[in-house]
């Protein structure tokens, strides 16, 4: 696959790419950190609204190493759609460089939220 030159130039490009890339290794330090310091092996890893007094499901770590896998996932699959997009429109590739950051925040937001349940 061949990079258009003009990618690595592009600032805003180059800019999406470093938050993408912070956010994930920042969000998968978070989760890692969070799941080194905690004690035990129950994790919430699930609410149910529904289930009313037993909404809360728990899981192992694995449950929750996923949101790291899932962080390195999406940098890797919005880096490979932005860089063939950018030879059909540059701001097609810049709208799926920014919905990686929005689906890396919301990441770090959920991950957050279950590991403070604990």
């Amino acid at each position: 696959m061949a990079v258009p030159k003009k990618y690595f130039h592009d600032h805003l490009v180059l800019l999406l790419l470093s938050i993408n890339a912070f956010l994930a290794i920042a969000g998968s330090i978070f989760i890692l950190v969070r799941l080194g310091t905690s004690h035990g092996t129950g994790y919430i890893v699930q609410y149910r609204a529904s289930l009313g007094i037993n909404a809360f499901e728990t899981g192992s770590v694995t449950a929750l190493l996923s949101f790291v896998a899932f962080a390195a996932l999406v940098l890797a699959t919005h880096t490979v759609l932005s860089m063939r997009a950018y030879r059909i429109h540059r701001q097609l590739a810049i709208t799926i460089l920014s919905l990686g950051i929005l689906l890396l925040i919301l990441t770090i937001i959920i991950s957050n939220a279950l590991l403070v349940l604990r």
